[in-house]
């Protein structure tokens, strides 16, 4: 009676924090390299050169390294002075995997020379058996680690079973 009294006590502290202040979680088994390639398939492309960014739609994958990237579109800005991408932004049925661990949401953008991805809308992260949800959602493919926010949600299990 006393442990699981100290497992709920545990617990409540535990979700007040989550709630309060967001929470952070490692993201994939190995650190991703954002100065790798960037790969990208589509079903169509429409390219803007007045403005340099191009439009991937329909079935897109985005790989680099172990990363992979999908979603119905992807638009791709590219760095006007410098060459080369500046970002992704990334919209409908979003899904991002590195390694084991995997995310959902509406939206992302992914800022290459920070190897930054921000999930926004819907977050659902699983890792394993565990998942956590929430509206927000900023992955740090450099160092592997990733901080959720908005209302973070996720199941503790009290026993072992």
């Amino acid at each position: 009676m006393l442990r699981n009294l100290v497992i709920g006590l545990v617990l409540t502290m535990f979700s007040t924090a989550v709630f309060a202040q967001g929470t952070n979680v490692a993201f994939g088994t190995f650190k991703s390299d954002p100065t790798l390639p960037v790969e990208v398939t589509a079903d169509t492309l429409d390219v803007n050169q007045a403005d340099g960014s191009a439009q991937f739609n329909g079935n897109v994958l985005v790989g680099q390294g172990e990363m992979r990237l999908s979603a119905n579109k992807v638009l791709v800005i590219y760095n006007q002075g410098a060459g080369g991408i500046q970002r992704l932004e990334a919209t409908g049925n979003v899904v991002l995997v590195n390694g084991p661990d995997a995310a959902e949401s509406d939206r992302a953008e992914y800022t290459i020379d920070s190897g930054i991805i921000v999930m926004t809308g819907n977050v659902l992260l699983t890792q394993g058996q565990n998942a956590l949800t929430s509206q927000r959602m900023t992955v740090n493919l450099i160092t592997g680690t990733a901080n959720m926010a908005g209302r973070v949600k996720t199941i503790l299990k009290a026993d072992g079973n």
